[in-house]
């Protein structure tokens, strides 16, 4: 058009900005605003929305903001535009200063504030923003995409409750014929615990509606909660319904195979990713692989394999190798992930923690000594231990030896109760997870403390006897919680699911699903 001497116009602009956004073409964008700006067309409401939507998504929010600042006439998606932005970048302050001043707000504008608190992990504040549009008297209701927004902040803060009421709404409404919702609704259920309504959810899908996208919810679901054989089952039906895998595929798949000992499958397809699937391997493959081989004590194939990699191993890569060796309790290859890890992600005290538990483990008080003294030189303090219990729809959050829940003397009379009633059925304490320069009787004390035993001990009080405990830990379980639990759900005969930060351990019957593979 402009080699042809024709500028465009207010119904061009908008349709070259959009591309620009898309294309995250920022110098483009500039040009093209320079040339609205002289055919005199900035001023245009659509014109100017379009402009500040292309800076927003290009990233130069402070060039949309001075635009809308001076804009005399905005619309809805002028103001949706900007409080995206933000929200994008994590100023949540401004989204929210804007929100309340906008005059006149749409769906589209409540679903940027729920999908926002999302994005930046405020969860609390998504779903009481989403409730305030379900009372009585909201005009706006949640639509598909709304919910779509929301039930990943279920699954974030682990609220079932919620993401089951979520679920009737969707239902009452005929938003759950959307594909869609059925997918987002499988991952919530997965990532809360429930994988008996994640497969009904997953089931509901017509064969032409299970997409990748479907596939690979369902993957990663039977991958996070140990289930490797099934991970495989539903990798080689989606090969045979002719989806085609791609990268997030195998990562679930390459992650189940880990977490259930499937070491030649995982192997086979790691090495067919590209020369039967065409799928590039990357480093989170890499990462599961390494994983893989250290869980199955092959440290020396893990290292070989980090050697021989195309790209350079990063945090994920090393931290899989430490966990391994940590495992396997060998020493020298812990300590050449840990010197990788120290550069890679100094401000990671678990490294220097975990490091530092194997040298108390082999009488290596010197270098216990140094990694403390180099954790208190450059300010950081251990990861506190958190773990947290919904009941009757509230999320009850417990440290180590937390003391300030209102219940907390009742839970801590069960807990003193507790050792003799598991070790009558065969429990031993395992002392080698807890502080290494106390006595025997003080480092069984603080193993019943931990976060994870007293939001159980809560559930049993307030729950129930048969109801089923969903337990969430920020951190990895440590052995003699894995143990102890295994006892507990058996003397209680109770089910109980804890969630850490790589896996899910369903415990039944003095079992895990796990097989103590982990």
């Amino acid at each position: 058009m402009h080699r042809f001497g024709s500028n465009g116009d207010n119904f061009t602009f908008p349709f070259v900005l959009k591309c620009c956004a898309d294309l995250s073409d920022i110098g483009m964008g500039r040009c093209v605003h320079g040339v609205s700006l002289r055919a005199g067309c900035e001023l245009d409401m659509y014109v100017g929305t379009s402009l500040m939507d292309m800076y927003v998504k290009c990233g130069e929010l402070s060039s949309a903001r001075k635009l809308f600042d001076t804009t005399s006439e905005r619309d809805a998606s002028s103001w949706n535009a900007l409080i995206n932005g933000y929200m994008k970048v994590g100023d949540i302050g401004a989204a929210e200063s804007l929100f309340r001043r906008m005059p006149c707000k749409n769906i589209v504008s409540w679903t940027a504030l729920v999908s926002g608190y999302t994005q930046n992990g405020l969860a609390d504040k998504a779903l009481s923003v989403f409730d305030e549009m379900l009372r009585e008297e909201s005009e706006i209701k949640p639509n598909w995409v709304t919910v779509m927004s929301i039930l990943p902040a279920c699954a974030h803060s682990a609220a079932l409750d919620r993401g089951r009421h979520i679920h009737d709404y969707t239902r009452r409404t005929g938003l759950d014929s959307n594909p869609l919702i059925q997918i987002a609704l499988a991952a919530m259920y997965a990532k809360c615990g429930s994988l008996v309504d994640a497969r009904r959810c997953f089931f509901n899908l017509k064969a032409g509606e299970r997409t990748s996208v479907a596939w690979n919810t369902m993957i990663t679901a039977y991958a996070s909660h140990g289930y490797g054989t099934e991970a495989v089952s539903a990798f080689e039906e989606m090969i045979e319904s002719g989806v085609r895998p791609d990268d997030i595929t195998f990562t679930g798949l390459l992650s189940g195979c880990s977490h259930s000992g499937l070491i030649d499958a995982g192997l086979m397809y790691f090495y067919n990713m590209q020369t039967v699937y065409s799928v590039e391997p990357k480093v989170e493959h890499y990462a599961c692989v390494v994983d893989l081989l250290g869980r199955a004590g092959r440290l020396v194939e893990a290292k070989e394999l980090i050697g021989r990699m195309p790209m350079k191993a990063g945090p994920s890569i090393w931290g899989a190798l430490l966990a391994a060796s940590r495992k396997n309790r060998n020493l020298e290859i812990a300590e050449m992930a840990a010197r990788e890890l120290f550069v890679l992600e100094p401000e990671n005290s678990g490294n220097y923690v975990l490091l530092s538990n194997m040298y108390a483990e082999a009488g290596k008080w010197k270098e216990v000594d140094n990694l403390r003294a180099a954790l208190k030189s450059q300010g950081m303090k251990k990861s506190p231990g958190g773990s947290w219990i919904e009941v009757n729809g509230k999320a009850h959050l417990f440290l180590g030896g937390d003391t300030s829940h209102p219940q907390a003397k009742e839970i801590y009379l069960l807990l003193e109760d507790l050792p003799s009633k598991i070790k009558a059925a065969g429990y031993m304490p395992d002392t080698s997870f807890a502080l290494h320069d106390v006595s025997e009787e003080e480092k069984e004390q603080n193993l019943t403390t931990h976060s994870e035993k007293l939001a159980i001990a809560f559930g049993l009080l307030n729950t129930n006897p048969g109801v089923a405990l969903r337990v969430t830990k920020n951190l990895r379980i440590c052995g003699d919680c894995h143990t102890a639990i295994k006892f507990i759900s058996k003397i209680y005969q109770r089910e109980i699911i804890v969630r850490d930060v790589n896996r899910f351990h369903h415990f039944k019957d003095g079992s895990c699903s796990c097989r103590d593979y982990w």
